[in-house]
């Protein structure tokens, strides 16, 4: 009994699981954030939730500790690409704010039979719904039959069941949060077969 118990005791403990904090910008961890595009905004969120690791990542003595280990011309470099990321990864976020403001949300109403319609959302991807999420959701909503299906351009569009287009414009406007300048209403009739 007696052996039992050093054996336990002379056993090495099981490593222990690291416990790694990940940037909530970028999703990297907080030493590799400078290699993605967004460096200045997760350097303020670092500041903002764990400033001790800002402090101990960016503080004076650690950049200067980083900095004496590289030649004059690496450290020229160095400032160099970081200024052209900064700058692309403001360019790139101005870009998409740019299309998500000028992308038009269309919504059809066709005609199937005789009074008999559908509705056709397009342009919802632009904005940052997910088609299938919006789909289901508006099913529930309508108490109706709704899919995302591809149009002959090659993009998709929500479809949904009856006449709810004024419904979907108000949902589309309150609370998808697209300007109503951006949202048209449009009704389509399908040619009669000769």
């Amino acid at each position: 009994m007696a052996s039992e118990g050093t054996a336990t005791e002379s056993t090495p403990n099981e490593p222990q699981a690291r416990h790694v904090i990940y940037c909530g910008v970028c999703t990297l961890p907080p030493e590799y954030c400078e290699f993605g595009g967004t460096a200045k905004k997760c350097k303020e969120w670092l500041e903002k939730n764990h400033s001790d690791l800002h402090e101990k990542l960016y503080s004076e003595e650690a950049v200067a500790a980083v900095l004496s280990t590289l030649s004059v011309d690496a450290q020229k470099r160095a400032a160099k690409d970081s200024q052209k990321k900064e700058a692309k990864a403001a360019a790139a976020e101005a870009k998409a704010a740019e299309t998500k403001a000028q992308a038009q949300v269309l919504i059809k109403r066709v005609e199937r039979n005789k009074r008999k319609y559908v509705t056709a959302v397009s342009g919802l991807e632009a904005h940052g719904m997910d088609l299938k999420k919006v789909a289901k959701e508006w099913g529930k909503k309508f108490a109706t039959g709704s899919s995302v299906t591809k149009t002959a351009s090659g993009g998709e569009e929500v479809v949904v069941q009856g006449d709810n287009s004024d419904e979907i414009f108000d949902w589309v406007v309150d609370v998808a949060g697209v300007p109503e300048a951006n949202v048209d209403c449009v009704e389509d009739k399908k040619k009669k077969a000769t």
